[in-house]
């Protein structure tokens, strides 16, 4: 099928064979087993899944695409296909026999977006594996004091163990991107209701620390907290956001809001 890729949708569609069997080989999946593919574009990364005897549901913007993809795939009994922005898909109706599986290649335009929309549901994952541009990867998996350490990595960070898997050069692609890209592993973390409940109290903070990344935190979280509290918790005011551990932005989180109560 001749298909042109819609830069309104980020397409760039896998064509290297080598790349995607490395792929299909991290992910790992069982007979029987049940994924759910975000942007299956082509099928170039779908035949192979089906072929392993998983079940797959796919989620597809592209109508054009989605209408045609179980016929270029031979109609295979196993697939699923969801006509659907993944933005606002609803993945944890898919589960009602256990946690999913979800793997993609994720439109760059749309990743970190769509990744906070996934990880809300986290609950409903068993484990995520995406391509992905290798800057935000790096976000992701960035530590305390990298230049890469963002709201992003912080609240991924605190949901999801986050291991990066492979590099994929752009000429893997047509169109081929501008910039590198990679694959990563996340898996849910089986959090308390306690930790639960504090997740949106740190991403309030941690949007607030990182929105003036080169600030000091007396002056980024003024409005949240004055100094001297930063300070009986152990945390120089002085310091930026980038610098923070998961535990102290936990800390100030829970401050900030004993402080509201």
């Amino acid at each position: 099928m001749q298909h042109r890729a819609r830069k309104r949708f980020g397409q760039n569609f896998l064509v290297d064979d080598e790349v995607v069997a490395r792929i299909v080989a991290v992910i790992a999946p069982r007979p029987g087993e049940r994924l759910v593919e975000i942007g299956p574009g082509l099928g170039a990364l779908t035949r192979p899944l089906l072929e392993t005897g998983a079940r797959l549901d796919v989620v597809e913007l592209d109508r054009d695409l989605a209408s045609t993809l179980a016929h270029r795939l031979g109609d295979p009994p196993a697939l699923t296909i969801h006509a659907a922005d993944a933005l606002t898909f609803d993945f944890a109706a898919l589960a009602a026999d256990g946690p999913l599986r979800v793997v993609g290649n994720l439109p760059y335009n749309i990743s970190t977006p769509l990744l906070f929309h996934l990880l809300e549901q986290a609950d409903a994952i068993a484990d995520m594996h995406f391509m992905l541009q290798r800057e935000v990867v790096e976000r992701l998996v960035a530590g305390p004091g990298r230049r890469a350490r963002g709201r992003l990595g912080v609240m991924a960070q605190l949901r999801a163990t986050i291991t990066p898997l492979l590099d994929v050069p752009p000429d893997a692609f047509r169109p081929a991107p501008k910039v590198d890209s990679a694959v990563v592993r996340l898996v849910p973390k089986a959090l308390s209701d306690s930790q639960r409940a504090h997740l949106p109290h740190i991403e309030k903070i941690a949007r607030a620390a990182f929105a003036q990344k080169r600030k000091t935190l007396r002056n980024t979280l003024a409005g949240h907290l004055d100094a001297d509290t930063m300070a009986s918790l152990g945390i120089d005011p002085q310091r930026r956001a980038e610098t923070l551990t998961l535990d102290e932005f936990t800390a100030l989180a829970e401050a900030a809001r004993e402080s509201t109560s």
